[in-house]
């Protein structure tokens, strides 16, 4: 390593590393492509952000080019049915998510004229729009001077300082650090190169130290495992709650689904009718609290673990001759399930009844 090399500037060197190693994304304008002139598109940059949180990279990507061919602009976006917006996010988690981009979505559209707000504070005003996301949007798709605090980020930033506060704690001081190291030119660059920096060198486990662009100025290198920062607050232990799921199947295999309300967990999606479990409270998990009289047989149980708790759902499968009240629901044929808003858990409940249910779409594609 140089002298030159020893002394330059941790941002410069990390920008030098992203030019030769960016990840190629397909929300992302890459130095190649700014060099040709390409501008960073800020409906491409916020709709990549929202399906990034909590969420990798490889699962966002098919559902990233299923928004952007379906609803190319944030406007289109804005006039899609509600429902189409649901079925489209589907698998991808935190349901709030979703419905507050078809809310900022609309109030872009139709309060801003299409336009996002270009400042951190304009872009802080939109639904479901947070600190994180705002600062991410404002540096990456209008290059402003932000500081841009992500997983992956906290990560080599705790690892260059040897942060000893823990997460969640630490942000502030993370923070701070990262406003300091941003520099005023290619600041959405720099705070894209951060997050490569800790996807693919400075990663949770058996980081590339000798890869990494920064292992001359890193605090923790060569003192102590890099793989105890950032430090954590021990966690607690989820909550489990319980409840039941009952798959009822009319004479040519259609499942009876209904919607939830629109408001609270999984709010607006589909599911099959179950008891009434919530994040802080047990449901029913006997046929008693079935949605309508029916030979209800049980067939095990599934477990699915949410941010704050885990959920057992006891699951009831029933074969129904005759109409279900009208009102509560409807009749899904089987072959067109996976196209329906059912989250994963609700997948998963259809898939313990019914373990063929989502295949024969895999097998006609």
């Amino acid at each position: 390593m140089t002298q030159a090399h020893r002394t330059a500037a941790p941002a410069d060197l990390i920008l030098d590393w992203y030019d030769r190693h960016h990840r190629d994304l397909p929300w992302r304008v890459s130095p190649p492509m700014a060099a040709r002139g390409v501008t960073p598109d800020p409906y491409r940059i916020w709709l990549s952000e929202v399906m990034l949180q909590q969420t990798t990279v490889q699962a966002v990507k098919s559902y990233f080019a299923l928004f952007t061919t379906r609803w190319p602009t944030v406007t289109d976006l804005a006039k899609a049915d509600n429902e189409d917006v649901m079925k489209s996010w589907a698998g991808l988690g935190y349901y709030a998510r979703a419905r507050n981009l078809k809310k900022c979505a609309e109030a872009v559209a139709f309060d801003h004229g299409g336009v996002f707000p270009d400042s951190e504070d304009g872009l802080k005003t939109l639904p479901g729009i947070g600190d994180y996301t705002a600062a991410a949007i404002a540096a990456i798709a209008f290059n402003r001077k932000s500081a841009v605090l992500d997983g992956n980020v906290e990560r080599v930033i705790s690892r260059l300082h040897a942060i000893e506060t823990p997460l969640p704690a630490a942000k502030p001081e993370m923070r701070s650090l990262v406003a300091a190291m941003t520099p005023e030119h290619r600041p959405g660059d720099f705070a894209q190169a951060m997050m490569d920096l800790g996807a693919t060198i400075c990663t949770p486990r058996r980081p590339a130290c000798a890869l990494c662009p920064v292992n001359a100025h890193c605090s923790v290198l060569g003192r102590e495992d890099p793989e105890l920062f950032p430090r954590k607050a021990a966690k607690k232990e989820k909550p489990v709650r319980v409840g039941a799921a009952f798959i009822a199947e009319d004479q040519t295999g259609a499942v009876f689904l209904r919607k939830r309300i629109d408001s609270g967990l999984l709010g607006g999606m589909t599911e099959v009718p179950g008891s009434a479990w919530t994040a802080r409270i047990d449901g029913e998990t006997g046929p008693a609290a079935a949605p309508f009289p029916a030979d209800w047989q049980a067939c095990g149980t599934v477990t699915h673990v949410f941010t704050h708790f885990e959920l057992r759902l006891s699951i009831y499968r029933s074969m129904v001759s005759g109409a279900v009240r009208a009102g509560e629901g409807w009749w899904q044929p089987k072959e067109t399930l996976d196209g329906e808003a059912l989250p994963t858990v609700m997948k998963k409940a259809i898939k313990q009844a019914i373990p063929d249910a989502f295949e024969r779409v895999a097998n006609r594609e």
